[in-house]
């Protein structure tokens, strides 16, 4: 049976809703009856409280006067129109509009009435200013009990300590309270920032920075924390998962800026801390329409199209409006995906889609020579290390010769723009992937000598969420109840976005010079072990980690630069610009694939470090 309280807080939420329904007449009315309180109270005053000097007439007839005045200035300036949303800081500027042009029509009537004034002159302008006042103190009571009425009621609902009392916490604390069907409810807010130490956002209270966390979630019964800035840097979003999980919190964040849809928060933004959260976004600012009007109007050929660095490319390359992309790969399933990201339908039958193996030469050179390409990013490679150590003369066929024949067929066809997508295991190489993407980069730089187009090589990290990547083989772990494999607990990697990885090799074809590689600062190394631990303990089980060691060909820490290249950055701060020695396409031709598997990566070996030499003319 429900209580008085109940019963009470049913009856304001029924009144509440049948004043919206009503609102312009409502509004209206309660607007008049300000006015009249207003004219009277400020009468009152002026005779120090001698109700009997006031002439009550006078002061009617004022009222009603001020109540049509204030109907048509509401009706003219949207206050009963519905123009403004109820509260808002737009309808009180149109209610100080209003109030002053009927304090002015009331001034003028009561000045030029027959006989004496209505009521003092006096009254009338300190009228104006408590009818503002009365008015606008009741939107803002109504609309305080209307969100009131609103607030999730708790039951049910997620209780959540919010970090961050910026914009960010503004808007998704007052997302949280304006929806009664949300799942969270805002308990308390942390900032670091002691200007925020007396802060209250919507009655949520800020009770202290980051060190009081486990304390306030003791305090607050909470649940979960939220961390609610968009521009929270890794190290910042990896400390504080560290300490939630310590006090039993699950985590939770927004997103980055750039993906929020129109820049605004909402619950719906709200979602469990990932990976790119941990890991960061060394983030390179990029206006890729200003750079790239060397795509647009364009014929642009991207091979290795349905990987994830080529799907990316051809998504990116499309919204800047090439003339015609021509996207080529020898996984027909691949292509199936790359076209529905980017058309909505994938019936395979567009030109566009091209089912082709780089390895095969002719097939390749024909194709070159009848799309007359004039860009090409050259994405297509075997990229998974361990296996192309048990098989290299498979990284020999793809990775040198088959980038090889695409170089070939884009001088021959007169391609102006040249982009080789190369890795940072091509930096002072030790592995059969290293070897064979140095070998691409040296005949990308021989092949700048021999052509007019520009020809280089963009080298970059690890790439988060592309198929394959560590993480990937982390989630599945996890999934499988583990255990998380780790080759070494000192390992470290570079690692960005595939995002930001594309973004890159897009400018890399704008600023890039002939035969050089382009670097991407691409900030701190990552440890391995530290990824795999948070991952394990924001799983919702157990999960053990295992150290299976070093593998062949593999190293502890990447570099993005060799031994003995100059970190030059002469158009961007984050951009190193690496020369590139040439390597003649006959030396790469005379390695043997077919040999064994020990001979084939002495052969790679010897190439990168200039034992085997050689020349051919394209």
């Amino acid at each position: 049976m429900a209580g008085p309280h109940t019963r009470r807080g049913q009856r304001l939420a029924r009144l509440l809703r049948l004043a919206v329904r009503y609102r312009p007449v409502v509004q209206a009315g309660m607007d008049g009856l300000a006015w009249a309180v207003a004219l009277l109270f400020a009468a009152i005053v002026r005779y120090d409280f001698d109700v009997d000097e006031v002439e009550l007439q006078g002061w009617v007839t004022l009222a009603l006067v001020a109540a049509v005045v204030q109907f048509a200035m509401g009706l003219t300036c949207g206050l009963y129109t519905g123009r403004f949303r109820f509260g808002s800081f737009d309808e009180v500027a149109g209610l100080v509009v209003a109030t002053t042009g009927v304090t002015v029509v009331l001034f003028g009537v009561n000045l030029w009435a027959p006989g004496n004034n209505l009521v003092p002159r006096s009254a009338v302008v300190a009228g104006g200013l408590i009818a503002g006042l009365l008015m606008a103190g009741v939107r803002y009571l109504w609309r305080l009990s209307w969100e009131r009425q609103r607030r999730p009621q708790g039951e049910g609902c997620e209780r959540v300590l919010v970090f961050g009392a910026g914009d960010g916490g503004v808007q998704v604390i007052s997302a949280m309270l304006a929806d009664p069907e949300s799942p969270y409810l805002p308990v308390a807010l942390l900032d670091d920032d002691p200007a925020m130490r007396n802060l209250r956002i919507k009655g949520v209270r800020v009770v202290g920075n980051r060190e009081k966390l486990a304390a306030a979630a003791v305090e607050h019964r909470a649940q979960s924390l939220l961390i609610a800035i968009p521009t929270a840097s890794a190290e910042l979003v990896s400390e504080l998962t560290d300490e939630a999980i310590a006090a039993e919190l699950t985590v939770k964040v927004l997103p980055p800026v750039k993906e929020l849809f129109g820049g605004d928060v909402g619950v719906a933004d709200i979602r469990a801390v990932t990976e790119v959260d941990l890991l960061g976004r060394h983030e390179i600012a990029i206006d890729l329409p200003s750079i790239a009007g060397y795509l647009t109007g364009r014929r642009v050929l991207v091979t290795g199209a349905g990987g994830s660095i080529g799907s990316e490319l051809c998504r990116q390359v499309h919204r800047l409006g090439p003339a015609e992309l021509i996207m080529v790969d020898r996984d027909e399933s691949a292509l199936h995906g790359v076209q529905l990201s980017i058309e909505g339908r994938a019936l395979l039958d567009s030109p566009d889609l091209v089912l082709l193996d780089i390895r095969d030469q002719p097939r390749l050179a024909r194709l070159f020579a009848e799309r007359r390409p004039e860009v090409v990013f050259h994405a297509a490679a075997l990229k998974h290390q361990p296996l192309l150590e048990n098989h290299p003369g498979e990284a020999v066929k793809t990775n040198v010769w088959g980038s090889l024949a695409v170089l070939e067929a884009a001088a021959a066809s007169g391609v102006s723009r040249f982009v080789n997508v190369s890795t940072d295991k091509a930096a002072d190489p030790c592995s059969v992937l290293g070897y064979s993407k140095r070998i691409a980069e040296r005949l990308t730089a021989h092949v700048a000598t021999q052509t007019d187009g520009v020809f280089l090589s963009v080298r970059f990290g690890n790439v988060l969420g592309s198929r394959g990547s560590m993480l990937g083989t982390f989630h599945a772990q996890i999934e499988a109840g583990g255990p998380i494999t780790v080759t070494h607990p000192e390992v470290t990697r570079y690692f960005m976005t595939v995002e930001e990885a594309v973004q890159l090799v897009i400018q890399a074809g704008a600023i890039g010079r002939d035969g050089e590689a382009l670097v991407l600062d691409m900030g701190q190394p990552v440890a391995i072990a530290d990824v795999a631990r948070r991952l394990a303990e924001l799983a919702e089980r157990p999960v053990e980690i295992v150290y299976t060691g070093l593998r062949p060909g593999e190293k502890l820490h990447e570099a993005l630069l060799g031994h003995d290249e100059a970190d030059a950055r002469p158009v961007h701060p984050l951009v190193s610009h690496v020369a590139v020695p040439s390597l003649s396409p006959d030396a790469a031709l005379r390695l043997e694939p077919s040999d064994p598997v020990p001979a084939v990566i002495e052969q790679l070996r010897d190439l990168c470090s200039g034992v085997v030499s050689g020349q051919r003319s394209l």
